[in-house]
This record gives C-alpha cells, structure tokens and sequence, in this order.
C-alpha cells in the first residue's frame, strides 16, 4: 500500500471516512493553492476539527511548513501526519478525540 501515489490513497482515506462517519462528519480537501504548507484534509464534527497531512508512506518528504501547522493546530485541536503505516493510530487517536466508534472505520477498510 505504501506505494500508492499520495492522491490516490488520499482518495481512498476520505472516501472511506466519510462513508464510516456519514452524518457525523464533514470531511473535505483543503486547497494547496491558498497556504503553502496547510494540511490537506479537515474533518469536522460538532464544533470539533481535525486536520490531515496525507503522505504515501512514512518515509515521503515533507514541504515546508506542514510540519508546522501540524504543531499549530494540534496544540487546540487534532491535527497529524498520516499514511498508510499508521492510518490505524491515527484514525483511532482522532476517534478518541471525537468521541466516535473507531469501529466504523474498520469496517471500511
């Protein structure tokens, strides 16, 4: 899986939580063209939010800035890395944070 280009397991990732999570959450793509660095997924839920850096696997390079916003929005909300290697961490930990049943989302795997 670690060889997936990023859009397509991006697309994948967001098609699989938006179908776990449908009416619990918003999901979308952010648009790289406005900040440079802003993480490319935001999930919404109750007055909640989550942001998603995407990467292809764990050794993918970074841009610069993403590890920054990462840092930013994650000290008040959830904000992370994420790639095929630790999905499940990932996905569990922002759960968690939500209040979901992680659960969901295995089952759409």
């Amino acid at each position: 899986m670690a060889s997936k280009l990023e859009s397509t397991y991006q697309a994948s990732l967001l098609k699989r939580l938006r179908k776990a999570y449908r009416g619990r959450i918003l999901a979308t793509k952010t648009d790289p063209g406005m900040v440079q660095g802003i993480p490319d997924l935001i999930v919404l839920c109750g007055s909640r939010y989550a942001l998603l850096e995407v990467k292809r696997s764990a050794d993918a390079s970074k841009r610069p800035n993403q590890a920054h916003y990462i840092e930013k929005f994650g000290r008040e909300s959830f904000a992370s890395f994420i790639y095929p290697e630790n999905e499940h961490d990932v996905i569990y930990e922002m759960c968690d944070y939500f209040g979901l049943d992680f659960n969901l989302f295995l089952k759409e795997k």
